[in-house]
């Protein structure tokens, strides 16, 4: 390999909620820096617990400046680890989704003449015309209802935008500003998703909506890759498809970095800004799933993204664009009960410990003697139903006190047959391809991903690189783009996994009638409108 090959290195950026993340790879695609800021630690003054500002009727805003401030500070911080700017042949980011941004008139002027004497946020402190609504907001049912209906019900907006009506969408977002502030929403030049928020300040100018990202606004038409023309009518008024801009493909070059940073921190002015998007969709990236392959993160709550080849329309769950050519559509689907639940359970059945915990699972079998549970301790998201208990065996009947072996092994085998039964409804097929990827912390548990593996009847693996997917898949897609587009191979492109579980091959004569009774059960527990 050539001095100069060896020097090549790719930036990628992750506004979450609570923090700003950023990473720096080499071309074999491992880590080389990280920085990052903790919004409620480093930056008090703006008042934000967990990153957020709540208000007394459901409302969740943050202020953008917020976010501006702190990616001066993570420059800063990048400096200090001793990151040679001069390298970066490209750089992306992923954000919190379902966040919007206001921008005043005057923006676009001031982020193409920023001065490399001042920090940015110095520059931009009247940029913004309110505060951000986020993803936690639930404050636009009412907009919600609208929306469903001037599309024709929440199974035609599903078909046309991948998803029912959500409160924290953009869409109806949106909708309650131009209803009960028009007078910000007038004010407003533009209307970016965080995701195209963070990378207009790389790019110097206001940069387009990613179609990934895009796709969960309940504004894009997922097949058509256009914004719906009904959808803005009923959000907005005419004006709001120029204040939105033209969706790009999430793998799109928008163009050099910023003079800004090449005159700052000493960036390369040829250095490409790639798109950033959302950050479900940066860590299907990151993973690099495929088609039929799921990416499994275990976490207080259980998260699925799936890489799907064509759309679905579901009433639970989201179908999005995908972010990569590997996978034309991705599916996202959150349980509410996850690892909080298994470890509830855990201390109920054997106190805080995972090795009595799966002591309990290895002296029962695959099956469960046909126990099977339904375990909510809190209101589940996918399916829509209330939080409760429920525990039946082979004959359908209810159990009020199973033993301590079989509910241990009903509640990871339940919430493994509710992954695969509501994976199925988005549109996973699983073939000898398919191959689950889990990470989060309960992906150190073999037991419970040999549980997984059985059910869906695929390997398992973990990832090895890193553990934030999404911020990973942000350097990845900035060297992915790049590379693609001087027709060079990365030694680092292909993932690193690890196999730690493969199905056994009774799977299929055990959990197929299994996933058929867990359907039959879902159905007798209370829904939730």
């Amino acid at each position: 390999m050539i001095e100069e090959a060896k020097k090549k290195t790719f930036l990628g950026f992750d506004f979450s909620t609570q923090r700003l993340k950023a990473l720096v790879i080499g071309e074999d695609y491992n880590v080389l820096h990280e920085a990052d800021v903790e919004f409620d630690v480093d930056l008090p003054e703006f008042r934000t617990a967990g990153g957020v500002v709540r208000g007394e009727r459901g409302e969740v805003t943050a202020p953008p400046l917020l976010w501006v401030k702190a990616l001066d500070m993570v420059m800063d911080r990048l400096v200090v680890a001793g990151v040679d700017f001069s390298t970066v042949e490209a750089l992306s980011g992923a954000a919190q989704q379902h966040g919007s941004v206001w921008w005043s008139k005057d923006a676009e002027a001031k982020l193409g003449s920023l001065s490399a004497d001042d920090f940015v946020h110095t520059q931009l402190a009247t940029a913004f015309v309110c505060d951000s609504p986020v993803w936690m907001d639930s404050s636009t049912s009412a907009d919600c209802k609208a929306l469903e209906e001037a599309l024709g019900g929440a199974e035609e907006l599903a078909k046309i935008t991948g998803s029912r009506a959500y409160e924290r969408f953009t869409g109806p977002q949106i909708r309650k500003v131009f209803r009960t502030k028009p007078r910000v929403y007038h004010a407003a030049a533009r209307i970016s998703l965080v995701s195209s928020f963070a990378c207009s300040l790389f790019l110097g100018k206001i940069a387009p909506i990613d179609l990934s990202d895009g796709s969960g606004m309940n504004l894009l038409d997922i097949h058509k890759m256009q914004w719906d023309e009904r959808a803005l009518k009923a959000c907005g008024d005419e004006t709001l498809e120029s204040k939105l801009g033209a969706p790009v493909p999430t793998a799109t070059d928008l163009g050099a970095i910023s003079p800004y940073y090449v005159q700052r921190y000493g960036f390369k002015p040829e250095c490409r800004v790639v798109a950033f998007t959302g950050d479900n969709c940066s860590a299907l990236a990151g993973l690099r799933l495929r088609t039929g392959w799921v990416g499994l993160s275990l976490g207080t709550s259980d998260t699925l993204v799936l890489g799907l080849d064509a759309p679905a329309a579901p009433l639970a769950g989201h179908v999005l664009v995908g972010p990569t050519p590997h996978a034309p559509y991705m599916a996202l689907l959150c349980f509410a009960n996850g690892s909080l639940t298994r470890q509830n359970h855990r201390d109920r059945l054997v106190g805080p410990s995972w090795e009595a915990f799966n002591e309990l699972l290895r002296s029962t079998v695959r099956g469960n003697m046909g126990y099977l549970g339904v375990y909510f301790d809190t209101a589940e998201i996918v399916p829509r139903r209330a939080a409760g208990r429920w525990v039946v065996r082979a004959d359908g009947r209810a159990v009020d006190g199973a033993a301590p072996q079989h509910e241990a092994r009903a509640l990871l085998e339940g919430q493994a047959l509710a992954r695969r039964a509501h994976a199925h409804h988005v549109g996973l097929h699983i073939d000898e391809s398919s191959r689950l990827i889990a990470t989060g912390g309960a992906a150190v548990n073999k037991e419970l991903l040999q549980i997984f593996a059985d059910v869906f009847n695929a390997p398992v693996y973990v990832l090895e690189q890193h553990g934030n997917a999404a911020l990973l898949g942000a350097a990845i897609r900035a060297a992915d783009v790049w590379s693609a587009a001087i027709g060079l191979k990365l030694i680092g492109s292909e993932p690193t996994v690890s196999p730690v579980a493969t199905p056994y091959p009774d799977h299929d004569k055990i959990y197929t009638p299994m996933l058929a009774r867990y359907r039959e059960l879902i159905e007798t527990i209370p829904k939730l409108d």
